[in-house]
């Protein structure tokens, strides 16, 4: 195998089902005999229900590896068949848990043969949408959290009314023919799906794809103000909230919004928790177009 190129590796088995991740190695001179690696977890967006691992911006992926970093974009359990703390938050944890007990550099030494060398003590996550928040996950309720956290418009907070509102906009522009036997085809997958149509950050030109039932749903749910209670059913939310858990020891996170986001709000940063908590390694920006 290429180490020039990505590959793909299992890093999670739960009911027989296999999660896995694509690994970017760094390329390395010949004359290096070990190359000390950080590690970046780059988790993809569409509101825990869409996306998948091939979906993540291939320019950042290159950024890092011109820096010497292993890139690890995990695949993980697509809401709602599974709800946001047993699926997909559950996996990316998973994920660093595996990275941290060395599985990755075993499966480097095993399977690619290079000189590549995990350095545990470096080991950051970033995210953009719901892969933000999923990223910001990484940093509590986890043995031993990330180094450090890079949220891109992820939502850090689920106490806002936003998520129980209707977006207007939103809701003009789903086609009138749509049902509810018809987005709830989306529960008729009977393996729960690591992979779902887009991450809705634009890698569709024309948009959604109203034809399948999972991206009709997802978009359904958002525009009626009921994704809380598709993706965490009658959960306890301060279980994954980022912001009600955040503490002293919190990786050092920033987080970058922009200020016209309608999909996320930037509202859904909680700027004053992160800002009043006086913590040096908040930080947040806002940005227009």
């Amino acid at each position: 195998m290429s180490i020039d190129e990505p590959f793909r590796a299992v890093y999670r088995v739960i009911n027989g089902q296999e999660i896995d991740a694509d690994i970017y190695l760094p390329k390395v001179g010949r004359d290096v005999r070990e190359a000390i690696c950080p590690i970046l977890i780059n988790i993809h967006g569409g509101a825990f229900m869409l996306g998948s691992s091939d979906m993540v911006n291939r320019d950042q992926i290159n950024d890092c590896l011109g820096r010497q970093w292993i890139v690890v974009v995990p695949n993980h359990r697509l809401c709602p068949q599974v709800n946001i703390l047993e699926g997909p938050m559950e996996d990316c944890r998973d994920l660093l848990l595996w990275i941290h007990r060395g599985e990755l550099q075993k499966l480097l030494l095993r399977d690619v043969n290079c000189s590549h060398v995990v350095d545990l003590d470096h080991v950051f996550a970033f995210g953009t949408s719901s892969g933000g928040t999923l990223a910001l996950s990484l940093g509590f309720g986890v043995p031993r959290p990330v180094t450090a956290i890079f949220d891109m418009y992820g939502p850090s907070t689920f106490s806002n009314p936003f998520w129980t509102t209707k977006i207007p906009t939103l809701l003009s522009q789903l086609p009138s023919h749509l049902t509810d036997d018809f987005i709830n085809r989306v529960f008729d997958e009977k393996i729960v799906p690591i992979k779902g149509g887009v991450s809705l950050e634009g890698q569709q030109p024309n948009g959604p794809d109203f034809a399948d039932p999972r991206q009709a749903y997802a978009l359904m749910q958002i525009a009626n103000g009921t994704l809380m209670e598709a993706i965490f059913p009658q959960g306890d939310w301060s279980r994954i909230d980022p912001a009600e858990n955040i503490s002293a020891h919190f990786p050092p996170t920033f987080i970058a919004h922009g200020i016209d986001d309608e999909m996320v709000p930037i509202s859904l940063t909680r700027l004053d928790i992160w800002s009043q908590n006086n913590f040096d390694i908040k930080v947040v920006i806002g940005w227009t177009a």
